[in-house]
């Protein structure tokens, strides 16, 4: 019976420990992602008035970019690739360096016209506060996996504090860091902080984009069938985007032979045209322009997807700082306009599904994009979210944005075992 108690003890104490830093996680990362997140806004405010003189800068800016990483990033010019390696036990902590820079770097970006998301950002924030926590927590109480449990925690409150969708982080990060597993031994405190990020990033006046919307079509074969082919569609169309970013990069890496100067002031030559000619901005920055445009009646082109798709493709891959998830709402959004007449179905019901399911193809994750449709357009959606994103999720290749995405738990567990052996 002793015994009992003591392990019962042990355990609870675990849970406490947990729950605690998940709440100091949540907040700080929560404080730390309204401040980006405001910045951000007034970035983009000031990229729409001084559009033009600001776009012919956006080389030198990427020039600047480099010259920070080089000077003081170290290796935290790894990004996310070292978010993953460390949640994977590749490395063993994340350096706090990454937070001010990421996010300088990401401003400096959507300040001077480059066409890059944010939740890069948010998710590195999260994962370098959780590191250090757990640096700290672990001298008076050793959690069993810690680290990758502080990281998956870090990464929920990160892309909560900044999108405000508390669930879709909470799941987000339990399945992003391998593709078909989730690590639930991490759901108490990534709930806690996710819960906690996004409430202390909404008091400080960060806001999130919502748009209830109304289906009243039932459910019936033919919809299913309907729902079942667009989620090929925005499955594809996911996969068409992280391979597109994969192919992009290694092809520029042999075009440039690894001058990152040159490769970045050249293409943010190319860059600054391109976004100049294509409607002076339409396409830079997260997208979110694109996606306020079509659910607020704004006018559309068949082929804002393509463009916004391409102008993201060429920026990340240029070495400019971002993310690519604002982007993927905004494709899919895009691409959700455009078949809805096709399929006969209202725009804002095929935009909304577009929304979810590329942003799910896209990171490889499931659940994570069912909530996120939930969150944003109503959970009176959530069955339709669930079919359109498990078909997408079932055709998206196994590709993800993400190129340390582990793809084969077994093969990942098994290496980790021989480690620990080690």
């Amino acid at each position: 019976m002793k015994k009992l108690l003591w392990h019962l003890g042990q355990e609870y104490r675990t849970i406490l420990a947990l729950g605690t830093a998940g709440l100091i996680i949540g907040g700080v990362v929560g404080v730390v992602a309204a401040v980006f997140g405001r910045v951000l806004d007034l970035c983009t405010g000031m990229r729409a008035e001084y559009f033009q003189p600001l776009i012919f800068c956006l080389p030198a800016a990427g020039a600047l970019i480099v010259w920070l990483y080089r000077t003081l990033g170290r290796a935290a010019s790894k990004g996310m690739n070292l978010v993953f390696q460390v949640g994977l036990g590749e490395e063993a902590k994340l350096p706090i360096r990454m937070v001010p820079l990421a996010m300088v770097c990401t401003w400096i970006t959507h300040l001077f016209g480059g066409s890059a998301g944010r939740e890069g950002v948010a998710i590195q924030i999260g994962a370098a506060v959780s590191s250090n926590v757990e640096t700290v927590l672990d001298r008076w109480w050793r959690v069993p996996d810690g680290r990758q449990v502080f990281l998956i925690t870090g990464m929920a409150a990160g892309f909560a504090g900044l999108f405000r969708t508390p669930l879709a982080a909470i799941f987000f990060a339990l399945e992003v860091l391998i593709a078909g597993e989730l690590e639930y031994n991490a759901l108490f405190s990534s709930a806690v902080a996710a819960f906690t990020a996004s409430t202390v990033s909404g008091l400080l006046g960060l806001g999130r984009f919502h748009h209830e919307v109304v289906f009243s079509g039932g459910v019936s074969i033919p919809l299913l069938l309907k729902l079942a082919a667009l989620g090929i569609l925005f499955g594809l169309a996911g996969t068409l985007f992280s391979e597109g970013i994969r192919q992009a990069r290694r092809g520029l890496e042999k075009l440039f032979g690894g001058h990152s100067y040159r490769k970045i002031v050249i293409m943010g030559c190319v860059l600054a045209v391109l976004l100049m000619l294509l409607w002076q901005g339409r396409y830079s920055g997260t997208g979110e322009n694109l996606v306020e445009l079509y659910f607020g009646g704004g006018e559309c082109f068949w082929y804002d997807w393509i463009l916004k798709g391409a102008m993201t493709i060429l920026t990340l891959a240029s070495g400019f700082v971002g993310g690519e998830v604002a982007p993927l709402y905004a494709v899919g959004t895009c691409l959700g306009g455009l078949l809805a007449p096709l399929f006969g179905l209202p725009p804002l019901f095929v935009q909304a599904l577009g929304y979810a399911a590329v942003f799910g193809s896209g990171t490889n994750t499931l659940i994570a994009a069912i909530f996120v449709g939930a969150e944003v357009f109503g959970f009176a959606l959530l069955p339709y979210f669930a079919v359109t994103c498990i078909i997408a999720y079932i055709f998206n290749m196994n590709k993800s944005i993400f190129a340390a995405q582990k793809k084969n738990p077994a093969e990942y567990f098994q290496a980790l075992g021989k480690r620990k052996k080690e």
